[in-house]
């Protein structure tokens, strides 16, 4: 007997089949007489837009940053702390909006700032077609609506991310973390994309169409791109919209003009679109080489920072949206009572396809897999399919159209006891060419695509049953996969991290990795953030981490790196910084200076940055560098110095600023792949002069891995940027300063010097180079400097050329001394390593010398116990 359910779910597509026998594989031409109204015909019935309304106020966690112009809905989900804006709705407010979403609702993902488009330029906004085109076109947003036929068609888009948390929770991707609810669903208005190529006239290599939008980033303007033969097929439906649900669409969604590419990711919908390029060749934006991407699963963070040949593939660029479903109710933390109440619960969910691809059906399990059951699927896209008429200002066109670019609702009926008897509901879809959603996930560096079964445990409490999700969104606490997780348990053992055998097999939970206490026992203090505030100085500075907060004061002129480093995290949650770069041994060092925790209004205070983009008087900052902020520059160019050196010279904000760096103070670098939330936070001391202008220039030993150990993760990861990647700077730390004229600073101390001993090796030579530099270079400093430059082979010594130049000249007050270990038979200078008899026979203790060490661990131990058996004092050492 055939299954009614299947018979009403394919009903349709027969009957569309047998319709569109008899129409042409092209859509009809356009009625040029047709009604232009947005009424609805008399015996069709479609979804229409929800009750909307248009934010009018900015949100005060926006007033702060670069969208202090864009009102929002606060009901939306933050899913990257204040800025930039990327956010989900809650997942029952999006599904109970119906088919269509609101634009307050509507998922949005921000890579930067929202560009600000006054109302009086909306008709003016100009694009571009250009590159392998015959016809160039340059046109304005009022030309497009006036001089094309515009068309009106339902579209679902969904984020590559979608469900991402789930992935995050098994292993950290370099994704933040998305719930379920990265997928929305409006009535586009605007025109087919193949309009305007086909009146460019592609030439004949011509086979990518690449889009770049207004939004300016760190790594460029956003842009990607798809296949020029999807963009010509009416069936794939790309178009350039201008509304969204019958208005003018909002900022976060593009305004006033946006590319929609149903079917696929939503990373390939451009907003603030400025201009459409036909190529031979895929995009080569920044963001559509390192975004977007599926890497095999068994490529690492790691090994994708090291090695861009991952990222070049274009084999693992992600275009279609691959099947996915989840469970919207029974919803997170329902109970359903099991006494008095109804003996059946209808369980509702949404599902979509990818490319165009209809989703077939949806199964639930109630057995962990073992049997299936058919669920009811509602397809609200296939009324307007059966409506022609005008919508909104455009010509609602699909009855032709066998592509399927919207999301579907499924339901089923489940007894209450059978829900009573299980311990989870698992659900998965299936689409028209049997692509079903897989059992296990797919893990990747980006996180993206995951579309596992999607899994609601189910416990009984009593006389009610819990529900859980997998995940909540964000940093918003619950759901299974936490609580597995937390009691230790392996999320990717195959069991959803709770059964390691068959079905009666013990539930074996391995013990969960201690972490290094870093709070006082039995400290309940909590503490305001008007306490914060009047401890955010040099007087007595506290500084945040995990929301604990510590005092500073009585460690300051113990810490290696100087007081300011203290001084500048004070008042300032600096949890990256710490965590990113403190020992094990620092980490217990922690409960002595613990002193409370952060309540729940201070928390929600300190997470909205502030921004420093222009000074007090509106103009440009003039210095780069922040002691209390990171700032942003581009790697501008990567010069090989030898096998293992590089020179990275990064782009200021501007040609006319300077970095802003003290002499012989440093600078943290931070590489964080996409808000990530994983940092890498290292100390370097640039070598380009302090008075250079709009440019940056990092010297870099770089530790390549070995197969004896593990290589330097900041130094492989700087090597393996792109030219054009942000890279994070925060600064100066450091407690050493030097003044000029012999006159320089300890901690905050003034210190008056005769002669510097400078002992280096490697790459600890450039905080040495510039201070060296600032003396020799002021032919009026009386200052005298004796550098020893410890390497194993000629090539090793770094800033070889410049330290002779600066010394060339200037015999009275410089000596530059190398030593090799590894020695050519030719090489004239000293041999062996730095140790006390060759420091002692070059640089004899002399009461106004200081003497500054910079180098590797082994090194500067050696040195300091030698020194101070040659009656060196210890204030008269200085280890950067």
């Amino acid at each position: 007997m055939e299954d009614p359910d299947v018979f009403h779910q394919d009903k349709h597509s027969r009957d569309t089949v047998e319709k569109h026998q008899q129409l042409p594989p092209t859509p009809p031409s356009t009625d040029d007489n047709a009604s232009t109204t947005s009424t609805q015909s008399d015996d069709v019935e479609i979804p229409l837009p929800p009750p909307t309304y248009v934010p009018s106020r900015v949100l005060d966690q926006d007033k702060k940053t670069p969208d202090a112009h864009v009102p929002r809905d606060p009901r939306l989900i933050r899913l990257t702390g204040v800025h930039p804006f990327n956010v989900e709705a809650p997942l029952s407010a999006l599904f109970n909006e119906g088919f269509l979403t609101s634009p307050e609702l509507f998922y949005v993902r921000n890579h930067g700032a929202v560009p600000e488009v006054k109302e009086s330029d909306i008709p003016d906004w100009e694009f571009s077609v250009e590159g392998l085109v015959e016809r160039p076109l340059s046109l304005t947003l009022r030309q497009l609506i006036a001089e094309y036929e515009q068309k009106t068609c339902p579209i679902t888009l969904v984020c590559a991310g979608n469900r991402r948390k789930e992935q995050n929770q098994v292993r950290k991707s370099k994704g933040f973390s998305w719930g379920s609810a990265g997928v929305s669903t409006a009535l586009f208005t605007g025109v087919a994309m193949a309009d305007l190529i086909r009146k460019a006239r592609p030439k004949r290599k011509a086979r990518y169409v690449c889009m770049e939008g207004a939004d300016k980033l760190p790594n460029g303007f956003y842009g990607t791109s798809v296949k020029l033969n999807w963009v010509m097929d009416p069936n794939r439906g790309m178009m350039l919209a201008h509304k969204m649900n019958g208005e003018m669409l909002r900022p976060d969604h593009g305004k006033p003009l946006r590319a929609v590419i149903p079917g696929q990711i939503g990373g390939r919908s451009v907003k603030w679109l400025k201009k459409l390029i036909v190529t031979s060749e895929p995009s080569d934006n920044w963001y559509h080489i390192y975004d977007n991407r599926v890497l095999p699963t068994m490529v690492s963070p790691e090994e994708s920072a090291n090695s861009p040949k991952w990222w070049t593939d274009d084999r693992y660029a992600i275009y279609d949206l691959s099947t996915n479903s989840a469970t919207v109710y029974p919803a997170h933390e329902e109970q359903l009572s099991l006494v008095g109440g109804p003996a059946s619960y209808v369980a509702k969910g949404y599902a979509y396809g990818g490319g165009g691809r209809r989703v077939t059906r949806v199964e639930l399990s109630l057995d962990k897999g073992k049997s299936w059951r058919l669920a009811t699927i509602e397809y609200p896209e296939d009324k307007y399919r059966d409506a022609e008429q005008h919508l909104y200002g455009g010509r609602l066109d699909m009855s032709w159209r066998e592509s399927c670019f919207c999301w579907c609702f499924w339901s089923l009926n489940v007894p209450v006891a059978d829900l009573a008897s299980s311990k989870d509901l698992l659900v998965r879809a299936m689409d028209e060419s049997m692509n079903i959603q897989p059992r296990d996930m797919y893990w990747n560096v980006l996180g993206m695509m995951n579309n596992p079964w999607f899994r609601v445990t189910i416990s009984r409490e009593g006389d009610f049953l819990r529900f859980e999700h997998p995940t909540q969104p964000a940093l918003m606490p619950g759901g299974w996969m936490e609580r597995v997780k937390k009691a230790g348990g392996n999320l990717a053992n195959g069991y959803w991290g709770e059964k390691l055998g068959g079905e009666d097999g013990e539930e074996t939970v391995p013990e969960a990795a201690k972490e290094v206490p870093m709070k006082k026992a039995g400290l309940s203090r909590s503490i305001t953030i008007d306490e914060l505030r009047k401890h955010d100085d040099e007087n007595d500075p506290w500084f945040v981490i995990n929301n604990e907060v510590y005092s500073g004061t009585s460690f300051m002129k113990e810490h290696p790196g100087g007081a300011q480093s203290i001084i500048s995290a004070a008042g300032l949650d600096t949890t990256d910084e710490f965590m990113a770069i403190h020992s094990e041994t620092a980490k217990s060092m922690m409960p002595g200076y613990h002193i409370g925790t952060l309540d729940a209004a201070a928390q929600k205070t300190l997470s909205e940055p502030e921004m420093h983009t222009v000074s007090s008087s509106g103009e440009p900052e003039p210095t780069f560098l922040r002691s209390r902020a990171w700032t942003t520059a581009s790697l501008h160019s990567k010069q090989i110095i030898s096998s293992d050196t590089r020179i990275f010279r990064f782009r200021l904000a501007h040609e006319g600023q300077t970095v802003g760096l003290p002499i012989g103070q440093h600078l943290m670098i931070r590489l964080r792949d996409p808000v990530s939330r994983e940092a890498i936070i290292r100390s370097y001391t640039p070598i380009s002069d302090p008075e250079q202008t709009g440019y940056l220039d990092v010297l870099v030993k770089v530790y390549f891995d070995t197969t004896a150990a593990k290589g330097g993760r900041m130094s492989q990861a700087l090597d393996a940027l792109p030219i054009g990647h942000g890279v994070d700077f925060k600064g100066p730390i450091g407690k050493f300063e030097y003044l000029g004229h012999g006159l320089c600073t300890i901690s905050g101390m003034e210190r008056r010097v005769r002669k510097f001993v400078m002992i280096c090796a490697g790459s600890g030579v450039t905080p040495i180079f510039q201070v060296f530099r600032a003396v020799m270079k002021d032919s009026s400093d009386p200052t005298t400097c004796t550098v020893l430059n410890g390497n194993r082979l000629v090539e090793d010594i770094l800033c070889k050329e410049d330290l002779d130049a600066l010394a060339k000249g200037n015999e009275a007050r410089a000596r530059v001394l190398y030593t090799l270990t590894r020695a050519a038979d030719e090489w004239q200078g000293l041999r062996g390593r730095i140790d006390g008899e060759l420091v002692e026979k070059h640089c004899p203790r002399d009461e106004g010398s200081l003497v500054l060490i910079c180098g590797p661990e082994a090194l500067e131990k050696t040195i300091h116990i030698a020194l101070r058996q040659q009656g060196w004092e210890d204030d008269q050492l200085l280890f950067f």
